[in-house]
């Protein structure tokens, strides 16, 4: 199955029903095709580099002190989480995505430094129902170091329990598409 790396602030924030939106433009490997979604479902691989208490809103810190108390160790990460795309849409209006601030926990200031790095790109706002699932242990390939999005893991899910209830995901993926639309 393939997964997408995410910052594993990011990732527990997701898990927690706290964000239901990424914002992405692609990894500096992706610089000339931009971020593209190659799966509807994929695992949520934690990545730990460029994670700061700045990027964060100040009520969603405990994500970020979580993950600063459990890192990788011996070259292992751990894998508990699944998405699966619900919607997505390329968003250049500055208004739109400041109005999706509610469905992700980064602060103004890193998603007006996201908007600004290639600026000729829009942003790939992508809205997903995310599932728990029994941790998996997966070895840190080389092939997965480097900033590109999908890695490819040698593991299947067959299913999860979903983070929010379908009531609760419906209302929000309203929302989401009366903003991006």
């Amino acid at each position: 199955m393939d997964a997408l790396k995410e910052w594993a602030t990011i990732v527990k924030a997701l898990e927690g029903g706290d964000q239901t939106v990424i914002l992405r433009k692609g990894g500096i490997l992706e610089t000339a095709s931009g971020f593209k979604i190659e799966t509807k479902k994929f695992l949520l691989f934690p990545t730990f580099e460029h994670q700061d208490q700045k990027h964060i809103k100040p009520q969603y810190q405990k994500y970020l002190d979580e993950v600063r108390n459990n890192s990788p160790i011996n070259s292992h990460n751990k894998i508990t989480s699944y998405a699966e795309v619900l919607a997505e849409a390329d968003l250049d209006s500055q208004e739109k995505i400041n109005a999706l601030s509610s469905f992700h926990i980064w602060s103004e200031s890193y998603v007006k430094t996201r908007v600004d790095w290639m600026p000729d790109k829009p942003i790939k706002v992508v809205f997903l129902k995310v599932f728990r699932i029994p941790e998996l242990d997966i070895p840190i390939k080389p092939e997965y170091h480097g900033c590109k999005s999908w890695i490819d893991i040698n593991a299947n899910i067959a299913s999860g329990k979903a983070v929010l209830s379908d009531t609760v995901i419906d209302s929000k993926l309203k929302e989401f598409k009366e903003i991006v639309n």
